[in-house]
């Protein structure tokens, strides 16, 4: 038997004004698609903007459903337009801004399991990584180089 150690590298800004002012604008255009949320249930609104290789940035928000499986994340909103419209075009970076309507939220706020997986499909589609910024509706900014930083043992097609 053999242990094996992962571990994730993040970069973490105290906040929005230390990034650099392209990742600022991805940044106001994914809280621009939070304003369009439709999250009645959950209370918790997420905007996504993704930059591509061919200049093009594409947002989303998270769309909720009375048959709460039925819903769709902002990141997967997204990620699934801009394959669909560009798709040959590579993402280069996504920048995440979630929180509450009931309470502010300041910690930063990664994506979710399932948007992950979505998200991993496309780094190894694209066979380069795609960085990811994330934070709550204020407060430290994560960075992260890569999907495969935060999904590091990911299942792709490989495994097919």
């Amino acid at each position: 038997m053999k242990e094996v150690k992962i571990e994730s590298v993040l970069t973490v800004y105290d906040n929005i004004e230390e990034l650099s002012k392209d990742v600022i604008s991805l940044m106001e255009k994914a809280m621009e698609a939070r304003q369009n949320a439709y999250a009645p249930y959950s209370k918790f609104n997420v905007g996504a903007a993704l930059l591509l290789d061919n200049g093009e940035v594409v947002t989303g928000s998270n769309q909720e459903n009375a048959s709460y499986p039925s819903g769709l994340c902002a990141e997967r909103t997204a990620i699934y337009y801009a394959g669909a419209k560009y798709p040959k075009a590579k993402i280069v970076q996504m920048a995440i801004i979630a929180g509450s309507t009931i309470k502010q939220t300041m910690s930063p706020i990664p994506p979710c399991g399932a948007c992950r997986q979505a998200i991993a499909e496309y780094e190894v589609k694209q066979d380069s990584p795609i960085e990811i910024y994330f934070m709550g509706e204020t407060g430290k900014v994560v960075k992260s180089n890569s999907l495969a930083n935060l999904l590091p043992l990911v299942f792709d097609k490989s495994f097919l």
